[in-house]
């Protein structure tokens, strides 16, 4: 796992200049706010200019002020409380359409998550899981409803599939003890990071299972765990988190696990339309 942006800052300031010193000084005290301030925004409130701000980020080794801006609200959002959240989404949102603004960000979410997936991580996840003795599923908290979904759909595809339900973390590893090689725990964590999750995916790692990370990025706390990383770029909207993109990734893995398996699958649904027909599952439809 990479270095927290913090650490960095805190590691090279006794080499900092008097000027980069104020900034780094206000990104400790005022991470929330300076994390959505433009170069210009920021260096007015530090009170240095434009082009030191970007020199701050460039010396800190990042290829410019975006960049380091990024890293910044990634490395804040893990940390930030609900109330915070819900100060900076109203100043971000405005006076704007609630509706357009976060449709808006989740469509860009998605565009963002498409342009820095890595497809082999992605083939790699689909063999994983076809070929696992076991699947163990963890998501805590708001990551629940994420891998309620997707256990939802592998279990119409594998007899397999082990939903893990976590209120306290004795609970969690009385059921995840028997993991061992040739099983794989799909993990998923987006921040705030649940801290359940990170010792899950170390102890299946430990016990030789494989580990399958759907999270946000490098910087998450399961990600030096896994043997695959499916990042998807999750955001804030107020005090809930915007999974639109996860869901997505979610989505495309469940499709490319199905056409794999797609024999199984018909096989499985024929089945089951019978079922759903004898027993009036669903309503039909009226003529």
């Amino acid at each position: 796992m990479q270095k927290d942006l913090f650490e960095i800052i805190e590691e090279q300031n006794p080499k900092m200049s008097k000027s980069h010193k104020k900034i780094a000084a206000f990104i400790k005290d005022s991470g929330e706010v300076a994390a959505y301030l433009t170069a210009t925004k920021l260096g007015n409130e530090v009170g240095v200019s434009e082009s030191t701000v970007v020199r701050f980020a460039i010396e800190l080794g990042f290829s410019g002020y975006p960049e380091f801006q990024k890293v910044l609200q990634q490395s804040l959002r893990s940390k930030l409380t609900s109330v915070q959240r819900m100060g900076i989404a109203d100043s971000r949102f405005g006076e704007g359409s609630v509706l357009s603004n976060v449709l808006t960000a989740d469509m860009n979410n998605i565009k963002a998550s498409l342009a820095n997936i890595d497809e082999k991580n992605f083939d790699e996840a689909v063999d994983t899981i076809c070929n696992a003795k076991n699947i163990f599923l963890l998501g805590i908290r708001s990551s629940s409803m994420l891998a309620d979904f997707m256990n939802h759909y592998l279990g119409y595809m594998f007899g397999n599939v082990k939903m893990l339900f976590s209120n306290s973390t004795n609970e969690l590893f009385e059921q995840i003890f028997r993991i061992s090689e040739g099983d794989v725990l799909i993990a998923i964590s987006f921040p705030r990071y649940s801290s359940r999750t990170k010792l899950a995916a170390e102890f299946a790692k430990k016990k030789g299972a494989k580990v399958i990370a759907i999270t946000d990025g490098d910087t998450s706390p399961i990600a030096a765990y896994a043997d695959s990383k499916l990042y998807a770029k999750s955001d804030m909207a107020s005090f809930i988190d915007s999974l639109a993109a996860p869901l997505s990734i979610i989505n495309a893995l469940l499709v490319a696990i199905g056409r794999k398996k797609q024999d199984t699958v018909k096989e499985t649904f024929r089945d089951l339309e019978t079922i759903w027909e004898e027993y009036d599952v669903y309503e039909k439809s009226r003529k």
